[in-house]
């Protein structure tokens, strides 16, 4: 209990020092002016998106390979963090591209990509609740989410595959490609800081589901001890 509070209070910091980093500390971009603040924290909720679904990715095939349920609950937990940071990526970034490019939204490669991996993985999380055998539902459901992930580094390297409307790549993209010093410093302290956030998060997700999945299991112990008693005959008749 006590680390918990610990990485809590450290995490709350942390968020505090980069916000404060982002909107006061970082230069303001001479073409954009003050709403590319934005990007510090959009583009660490996409960092920890493709975080969680490589933890999903991995999960999925451990899980073929194992059938230990620990590995199907560490996938669900992290595909949903996935999903919420995707959601979070999905609404900062028209936000911040409506006073850049003047439209909300275009069906341009990143973007199509990106919207495509948010509907996967959505439906990877509804594909659980479509089958009531627990194995069969895991099963199928990480031979989906393998499938799923390919569309992720697709998402990663479509602004260098296909010319877009979204911005070019800020690292490992080739010359002229990156950001000021200043900026990348305060941009790894906001991708460290949702990191650190989405961490606990994951893990109390993931002793959750393993919870919701002993009372399942003893539910059903309870109801095949139930329709056993009935079954048997009554003494004396």
């Amino acid at each position: 209990m006590k680390s918990r509070i610990a990485l809590s209070g450290f995490a709350a910091a942390l968020i505090i020092v980069a916000g404060y980093l982002a909107l006061y500390v970082a230069p303001v971009d001479m073409n954009q002016g003050q709403i590319y603040r934005i990007f510090y924290f959009h583009i660490s909720a996409w960092f920890s998106t493709f975080t969680a679904f490589t933890i999903v990715f991995i999960s999925n095939i451990a899980y073929l390979a194992t059938r230990k349920q620990r590995w199907d609950s560490l996938g669900v937990s992290a595909a949903e963090l996935g999903v919420a940071c995707c959601s979070i990526g999905l609404i900062t970034g028209p936000l911040w591209g409506k006073p850049v490019w003047g439209i909300w939204w275009t069906w341009d490669a990143r973007l199509t990509t990106t919207f495509i991996m948010w509907l996967l993985y959505i439906s990877y999380l509804m594909l659980r609740g479509l089958l009531e055998d627990p194995r069969r539902s895991a099963s199928l459901s990480a031979v989906f989410g393998i499938f799923a992930f390919l569309d992720v580094p697709l998402v990663y390297m479509s602004n260098r595959l296909f010319p877009t409307q979204h911005p070019g790549p800020v690292f490992f993209g080739g010359p002229n490609s990156g950001a000021a010093p200043s900026m990348v410093k305060v941009l790894l302290v906001c991708m460290a800081a949702v990191l650190v956030i989405m961490v606990p998060m994951l893990v109390d997700r993931y002793r959750v589901e393993c919870m919701r999945r002993e009372v399942e299991e003893l539910r059903q112990e309870i109801e095949l001890r139930s329709l056993d008693a009935q079954s048997r005959p009554v003494p004396g008749l």
